[in-house]
């Protein structure tokens, strides 16, 4: 028997939308019609792609199970056209179970099936909710090549109890080449993270790697792409480019080594660019694929609402953004003229609507209600819910969706304030650190993503950057009157939202105890606010939403004492023998 020596793949990291079968199908045919062109014997497609991902329970009706099955057969008919073979991914329905699949469509027929055998769930992710466990199966051949395809997770975990080693199989049962179809989003070092796993797959099996990942915005998820492959000696074989939707057709050569390829080899974006482009995709996707024709914001003249506006205007355009400026009588003159220069340097139209008679109109109102109480923060508050209403009123007249601008550090603790600054269609600097964020502005007058719709060079005026933040709600004080410094605050928060620390260890890495004690408060009683919060881009490992699920209400607090150690000699543990009977 004659051995390939030689086997052409196109890659095409796209942006499929949920639920848009008949859309995502045209986005394969497309990719596919590329492919034919540029000699390609087969087309590689991401995770679930014919319905998009992730579909949540969109993905358990039948009629949806049905539609992404219809589409799927019809792209296998027009295979029979002696073209490439497609690799999709897909919900598939099997003896009454349902899996996460990827199908192989060749030669007319849909030719093979692959089930993903290691469901995630944590974080993000909660597959076990809603498919079965697959096998742990072979490779399927390809114009006589033998490939494995171990879906996302099954590249993911090392072997344990609840783990099936899919790549040792595939590399047992004479897989050649490792085609791993994904769906992984974006976090800050996720790339790293990624190349070290697929690392370690190829140093374990000795096979080139595949990795092809989606791209584009699903809800507070944003996917980067950044596909990539490696060679069997772990040398980087090519990297796609982030953020971006991307078709990339390479031949693999059969060596003495077995099969390795060069290819393209674009730049990876991390860290601050990489959660600025993330930002930016994540705002355009879910404005776009809900249909509205555009955004507005409220324009303070402060740091948060004109990073925002710069994202919108990269994610949209400037024409498709509306500046809006509601002052009241503690707006400095400062702001007024901060808020127009923005507007100006980003080319957004800007309004100055003076909220006085509203706030004025709203405290006449509820005097005889107030009777005998004196004025509070209830009152104080009154300006932020005057701007929510002002804003949404704004957003039902024309349509366009309003973007809220709080920041991650500031919804931690309470102070971004509901019905004003927390409500609204989309944040896309939800997930960001108030000291991020002052990084992100000086980031964005120096460069800005590729694709970005916005100008170039400063639009942000450095004295937002640099003028200390003001925090209305108190009257003019500084949020810094009453919270620590933002380099300590976000420590803080970093180590009780991202790491889930005790406060005695916090106090012990050298922080006021006091302080700690405070934050934490803040942090557990502001848990109402942020479930009312709108969705936002996800950029950290732990996000307000679909990782952090505190309870409302929640009577358990962190006393800062070290916790206390098990007493393991109380425990009185069975045999394996009684507990297996005790089981059954």
């Amino acid at each position: 028997m004659t051995h390939p020596t030689h086997l052409t793949i196109t890659l095409a990291q796209l942006n499929p939308v949920v639920g848009d079968v008949a859309g995502n199908a045209a986005k394969a045919r497309a990719a596919r019609a590329q492919a034919q062109a540029e000699g390609a014997d087969l087309l590689v497609l991401s995770e679930l792609f014919i319905a998009g991902y992730p579909p949540e329970d969109l993905v358990l009706k039948p009629a949806f199970q049905a539609a992404c099955r219809a589409e799927v057969e019809a792209l296998a008919r027009e295979t029979a056209d002696g073209g490439p073979a497609v690799l999709i991914g897909t919900p598939w329905v099997e003896d009454g179970k349902l899996y996460n699949a990827c199908a192989l469509l060749d030669g007319g027929r849909i030719a093979a099936l692959r089930f993903k055998a290691n469901l995630p769930n944590y974080g993000v992710f909660d597959e076990k909710r809603v498919f079965a466990r697959g096998p742990a199966a072979g490779p399927v051949t390809i114009r006589g090549v033998r490939i494995g395809v171990p879906i996302c997770e099954d590249t993911w975990m090392e072997e344990s109890e609840d783990y099936e080693n899919v790549v040792e199989c595939l590399a047992e049962t004479g897989a050649e080449i490792l085609i791993v179809p994904n769906g992984s989003p974006y976090t800050r070092e996720k790339n790293d993270m990624r190349l070290s796993v697929s690392v370690a797959r190829v140093a374990e099996s000795g096979l080139p790697l595949i990795y092809l990942n989606q791209v584009g915005g699903q809800d507070e998820l944003v996917f980067d792409g950044s596909s990539f492959a490696l060679n069997a000696d772990r040398s980087l074989a090519l990297q796609l480019p982030g953020f971006v939707e991307t078709i990339a057709t390479v031949r693999w050569e059969r060596g003495a080594d077995g099969w390795s390829c060069r290819g393209p080899v674009a730049p990876v974006l991390d860290g601050d660019k990489g959660d600025y482009a993330a930002c930016v995709l994540g705002l355009r996707d879910y404005v776009t694929k809900a249909g509205f024709p555009g955004v507005l914001l409220g324009v303070s003249g402060g740091i948060d609402s004109a990073l925002c506006a710069a994202v919108a205007v990269d994610a949209l355009g400037a024409d498709k953004v509306r500046g809006v400026m509601l002052p009241f009588r503690f707006t400095a003159q400062e702001s007024l003229d901060d808020a127009e220069k923005l507007s100006r340097a980003l080319g957004i139209s800007h309004e100055v609507l003076p909220i006085a008679p509203a706030v004025h109109g709203l405290e006449d109102i509820l005097k005889p209600a107030f009777a005998g109480r004196p004025r509070d923060v209830t009152e104080e508050n009154l300006q932020a819910r005057t701007r929510g209403v002002l804003l949404m009123a704004i957003s039902n007249k024309f349509g366009a969706m309003l973007v809220t601008t709080g920041n991650k550090s500031e919804m931690s603790v309470g102070y971004a304030t509901l019905y004003g600054d927390m409500n609204g269609g989309f944040n896309p600097i939800k997930d960001i650190y108030k000291t991020e964020v002052f990084r992100l502005s000086l980031l964005r007058n120096s460069w800005k993503p590729d694709g970005a719709l916005g100008p170039a060079g400063e639009v942000i005026p450095p004295n937002i950057i640099t003028r200390p933040p003001t925090a209305e709600l108190r009257e003019n004080q500084t949020d810094q009157d009453s919270l620590p410094p933002y380099d300590v605050l976000d420590a803080i928060l970093e180590r009780l939202v991202e790491r889930e620390e005790p406060l005695a260890s916090i106090v012990a890495e050298g922080f006021d105890r006091d302080t700690v004690m405070r934050i934490d408060r803040l942090l557990n009683i502001a848990e109402y606010k942020r479930r009312q919060a709108a969705p936002g881009v996800k950029v950290t490992r732990k996000n307000f939403g679909r990782d952090r699920r505190y309870p409302i209400i929640n009577k358990f607090r962190d006393s800062g004492q070290p916790p206390a150690e098990p007493d393991h000699a109380l425990v009185t543990r069975a045999r394996r023998g009684s507990a297996d009977a005790f089981e059954g």
